[in-house]
């Protein structure tokens, strides 16, 4: 079981838990690899990418099993967060102030839950992606398999393969982007897994305040 994020007694926050930082860098980091090796395969003048990872027999092998342990780790995140990233009402007026919280103009942003509609979007993005990325890349991986009669699914996984990729490129820089320069602490929080409580109610008042609550009825 995963704890649930509560008040520490050092007067901060626990928002991610061990596990659930765990599986997000497992995620990172594979697919940092996925990235740096699909450009290696995608452009000859990004092949060198390839020759610094261990050549390109290596990078063609491990290609596949890092895309498995990303969608692997995908599927954990969906498990443990996915009922936190369901819409709400709330999210639309998120969306309409959504320049204030580029701006960093806070006191402007609507009251956000534990995931922001920001956050949403980035999980489910990576979620379907991820998932199109899987079922391309196995048909990319073994294409002798697939009959003739059915070979128009090689030359849709041609297409949807890269172009997923490019979608999830786009996702990857805005979330480190937005962790690490707008959402100052959101970061270090992934590390650490706690956050002051002063950040807590300035980014995401309405999980701090229940929080709270949860807080005053055990007692």
């Amino acid at each position: 079981m995963t704890p649930e994020p509560h008040l520490l007694p050092n007067g901060r926050v626990l928002r991610y838990s061990y596990r659930e930082r765990l599986v997000h860098w497992l995620a990172g980091f594979s697919y940092v690899y996925l990235l740096l090796t699909g450009l290696a395969f995608w452009s000859p003048w990004l092949f060198w990418i390839a020759v610094v990872l261990g050549g390109a027999t290596v990078s063609r092998e491990l290609h596949p099993w890092a895309g498995l342990v990303f969608v692997a780790a995908v599927l954990m995140m969906y498990r443990m967060w996915a009922s936190g990233m369901k819409e709400s009402p709330a999210d639309a007026a998120w969306w309409k102030a959504v320049r204030h919280y580029i701006r960093n103009e806070d006191e402007q942003m609507p009251s956000a839950d534990r995931f922001n509609p920001g956050q949403k979007l980035l999980f489910w993005g990576f979620l379907w992606n991820g998932l199109l990325l899987l079922l391309s890349g196995v048909i990319l991986w073994f294409p002798q398999y697939i009959p003739w009669s059915l070979r128009f699914l090689r030359y849709l996984a041609v297409i949807v393969h890269p172009v997923c990729a490019l979608l999830t490129i786009g996702l990857f820089i805005i979330h480190v982007y937005m962790g690490a320069a707008i959402e100052r602490g959101a970061f270090g929080s992934v590390i650490r897994g706690d956050v002051s409580r002063a950040w807590a109610d300035r980014h995401h008042h309405t999980w701090y305040r229940q929080l709270l609550r949860d807080s005053e009825a055990r007692k």
